[in-house]
């Protein structure tokens, strides 16, 4: 097995945020390969990456769950731009990756170090009145969970997500699932997680996200869902159009993470920003 580098993303304390497994120059190895080393790591993902030729600070990404590869992963970019910047020094970096390319900036605040990556261009869809019955079963929920102010709709910001609001905290916080059943209806619709969402009194939004199409019943952070979440928000208006917030997530598994959300009138892409810390 390569060198496998462990950090937990969008946390400063070992206890808390997503584990990440990161490879710093996975040049030579095969998908097979990839594949083995997540499933043997077994987080939810592990990032290996190829230095490219000529293009200083500039990388080829690929993500790979346990039983499967993904073509974005914010929280492992966010753990390569940490390990990256405590390896060749803080600054931006470059990630091309199956999703399109990621900027990614790495600073140290305070004594830590922060990446904050740029999505590629979002993509908002109404979703299939269909599939949501199907989840919602799968789930356990029913329509009067849904905060009906939120519109039923696919987000994508490097892969996809249906997103789903709950009226309560209780019932975000009681989340069990039919693990095959969703896992099956999930990858007939090309979704890599469910952003499951309640928001807060507090302008936060409490969130948790099933990852069953990659062997994992739940993210503790799941930056690529933030950016889409982002994204949903500012398409239906229910945000400024430079608005800035934070979610938190994995509190329920007690892995809590905090993941801060950018948007800018500017651009649709959507910067999403986090801490690191090696395990």
């Amino acid at each position: 097995m390569p060198e496998v580098l462990r950090y937990t993303a969008f946390s400063d304390d070992p206890a808390g945020g997503n584990p990440a497994g990161v490879v710093l120059d996975a040049a030579g190895l095969t998908d097979r390969e990839m594949l083995a080393t997540a499933a043997e790591v077994g987080y939810s993902e592990t990032a290996f990456l190829v230095p490219r030729d000529g293009e200083a600070r500039t990388y080829d990404v690929r993500y790979f769950a346990p039983e499967a590869e993904v073509a974005f992963c914010g929280h492992a970019t966010v753990a390569s731009g940490v390990a990256l910047a405590e390896h060749v020094g803080p600054g931006p970096l470059t990630f091309r990756t199956p999703a399109g390319t990621i900027e990614v900036d790495t600073v140290e605040q305070d004594g830590r170090l922060w990446a904050t990556l740029t999505s590629v261009e979002p993509e908002i869809v109404p979703a299939d009145v269909t599939l949501v019955a199907e989840v919602l079963a799968a789930l356990g929920w029913t329509r009067d969970d849904l905060d009906p102010r939120y519109p039923l709709s696919c987000a994508n910001a490097g892969v996809w997500h249906l997103v789903l609001v709950t009226r309560t905290r209780e019932r975000l916080a009681t989340l069990s699932y039919d693990f095959d059943r969703l896992r099956d209806l999930m990858q007939r619709a090309h979704l890599t997680t469910l952003q499951l969402v309640w928001p807060d009194h507090y302008g936060t939004y409490q969130s948790r996200n099933p990852f069953p199409v990659g062997g994992v019943v739940e993210d503790p952070a799941t930056g690529a869902a933030a950016a889409a979440f982002g994204a949903y928000l500012a398409h239906h208006g229910l945000v400024a159009p430079d608005a800035a917030f934070s979610i938190e997530q994995g509190v329920d598994m007690g892995r809590p993470s905090l993941i801060h959300v950018a948007l800018s009138a500017d651009t649709p892409r959507v910067r999403v920003s986090g801490k690191a810390v090696p395990l």
